[in-house]
């Protein structure tokens, strides 16, 4: 049952929440370097994963994604407008106000919000991005279309409203992937499975 509480309260929690950077505390805990000192620079569970710690990158991957469903759960306690509530945590992954508003890509993130929405849209969103990288094998093309998924799904299950802002949200997807749809169209974007720098590779500093 939903009580009254006011909107920008609601968004702004959901917004701190998704500003921890699971990336940087996994890291922290788990003695290793700063995800933003090697690799794309990006802290998200693809980068973590170049230190070959398959443990931390899964931790981080999971975090980041539950944290955006988590953001969706609990503001269906108190507000209809739960998908404004994933937008703000998505937001606070991309810019978040802990770490300079330097944050992540937010695939993850945006997963669990979707998830958070209607386990059929995160469903169907992850499957997208699972045939796309199993068959392409290109983790941000797979995420690409996985986003152009997402605002369809949603307005077919949960109206145009929430489609509106999930649109928002796989926008700012692409806006943050640029230097990535760079590299797929000049045929320089690494495949999955391809050797990453690591963080003691000197040439870890490209993308």
């Amino acid at each position: 049952m939903q009580t009254e509480s006011p909107l920008l309260v609601i968004l702004v929690a959901a917004y701190c929440l998704g500003s921890i950077s699971f990336a940087i505390v996994v890291s922290w805990l788990l003695r290793l370097p700063d995800p933003r000192s090697y690799g794309s620079k990006n802290p998200g569970a693809t980068n973590v994963l170049r230190t070959g710690r398959r443990a931390a990158a899964v931790l981080t991957l999971a975090g980041d994604a539950g944290k955006g469903w988590l953001a969706v759960w609990l503001a269906s306690f108190f507000t209809a407008e739960i998908a404004l509530a994933g937008l703000a945590a998505f937001l606070g992954h991309v810019y978040p106000v802990f770490h300079r508003f330097q944050g992540g890509k937010g695939v993850a993130t945006a997963a669990g919000v979707l998830f958070g929405l209607d386990w059929r849209i995160g469903l169907g969103t992850v499957i997208t991005w699972i045939v796309i990288a199993a068959c392409l094998r290109y983790s941000s093309l797979a995420a690409l279309v996985a986003a152009l998924f997402a605002p369809f799904a949603t307005a077919l299950l949960l109206g145009w409203q929430s489609a509106m802002v999930v649109s928002v949200m796989s926008a700012l997807l692409f806006w943050r992937h640029k230097a990535n749809i760079a590299r797929l169209l000049a045929g320089t974007e690494p495949r999955l499975g391809e050797k990453k720098p690591t963080p003691s590779d000197p040439s870890a500093a490209s993308p």
